[in-house]
């Protein structure tokens, strides 16, 4: 019970801490998308516990005695645990808990004066796998299944069988859950979920204990979102002729604008804003193409289709378009001569109704500007 008291307190000041934080962050809320879907996290929860424990060794001693009149049980407690979780992917995720499920009490008497007395407390620590299905956003449902190692105290009072005893022990057992999720911030999320935990008493007696809590997660190691600000590039007015003498005439330039655009789907993963290998033999061959020409500028767009919101397609452009300037870049592009831009949902070359044309809307252009010896 103490441990329940101070896990809610910890609560209540976490949630302050973890509200200032999502307010502080809420203009920059899903925009590392690749950071979430692999960030460690914390949590506490805490909530309201009912057990289902086997009495029937209990009644039976006391039933010797003589006829039982009275029995009087408390199947509620509260309930907390202690959370520490890695996200492996979108969907599943790694978590480990410490908890305690609480106190349940027995009470029963008999026709001759018999007592018997039952004082039940369960603790221990739990590792599950957690499989999420993204409804939006924000909002997910999820099931959980895994193990907890416990020990069931069961402290004996009265006057009969039993009497003055503390009987212990721990187990390896099941559990199961099911919940929902509902994302405040990129970084912190609320849980309500119902867990059902298998438990083995001092008798060894089966039993189950249900929890129904609602926890606060909280993900760590938040990137700090820097602002990118895309700047057009800058013409110069051309000076003025000069005629000079020379043995031989320099070989004319001709003006150069190449467009390319590449379909999102060959240069990234699904919801995904890192180059993948195929995307970097395409963009390979566009260098070689390049070859020999005195490149001026380069803007790489990026284009989504209209599935989710504007805000989140925009920031998606935008980081896709900066990933394949890194790209060029790393492969010996001057960065000062590469810019970015995201144009998000607002330019669609296609109808976004049907799939073929959701997947023609969502690719990224490259545009080079520059000058290539005439032929």
């Amino acid at each position: 019970m103490k441990f329940v008291k101070k896990l809610g307190t910890l609560t209540v000041i976490a949630a302050s801490i973890f509200a200032a934080q999502s307010s502080s962050a809420a203009d920059n809320d899903f925009i590392n998308p690749d950071w979430a879907n692999t960030a460690q996290y914390i949590g506490l929860g805490f909530g309201q516990s009912r057990a289902f424990l086997n009495n029937s060794q209990i009644n039976s001693a006391l039933g010797r005695t003589g006829t039982i009149n009275t029995i009087v049980e408390d199947h509620k407690g509260f309930g907390g645990k202690l959370i520490a979780g890695k996200q492996l992917n979108r969907n599943f995720a790694v978590e480990f808990a410490y908890f305690d499920l609480g106190t349940f009490d027995y009470r029963a008497s008999t026709s001759n004066g018999g007592t018997l007395s039952r004082h039940t407390s369960i603790r221990g620590a739990s590792l599950d796998v957690i499989g999420m299905l993204p409804m939006s956003e924000r909002f997910s449902i999820y099931g959980r299944v895994g193990a907890t190692y416990a020990m069931a105290r069961d402290n004996i009072g009265g006057n009969r069988a039993y009497a003055g005893d503390e009987l212990r022990n721990k187990k390896l057992n099941p559990k199961i859950g099911v919940g929902l999720e509902y994302k405040l911030s990129e970084a912190m999320a609320v849980r309500g979920e119902v867990e059902r935990y298998r438990t083995t008493d001092g008798f060894r007696n089966r039993g189950d204990v249900n929890l129904a809590s609602v926890s606060l997660i909280y993900k760590m190691g938040r990137p700090v979102a820097a602002p990118v600000v895309y700047v057009a590039p800058v013409v110069a007015a051309q000076p003025a002729p000069v005629l000079v003498q020379t043995p031989a005439p320099a070989p004319k330039m001709a003006p150069v604008s190449e467009k390319v655009s590449f379909a999102a789907e060959t240069l990234f993963d699904f919801d995904k804003s890192v180059v993948k290998p195929a995307g970097k033999t395409a963009l390979n061959d566009l260098l070689v193409k390049l070859q020999g020409l005195n490149t001026e500028a380069m803007v790489t767009v990026g284009h989504t289709d209209s599935v989710g919101t504007d805000a989140y397609n925009q920031k998606l452009s935008l980081r896709r378009a900066e990933a394949v300037k890194s790209y060029l870049v790393s492969k010996g592009v001057d960065a000062s001569r590469v810019f970015v831009e995201g144009k998000g949902e607002s330019q669609p070359v296609a109808d976004n109704k049907s799939a073929q044309g959701r997947a023609k809307n969502r690719h990224v252009t490259v545009e080079v500007v520059g000058t290539r010896p005439a032929k």
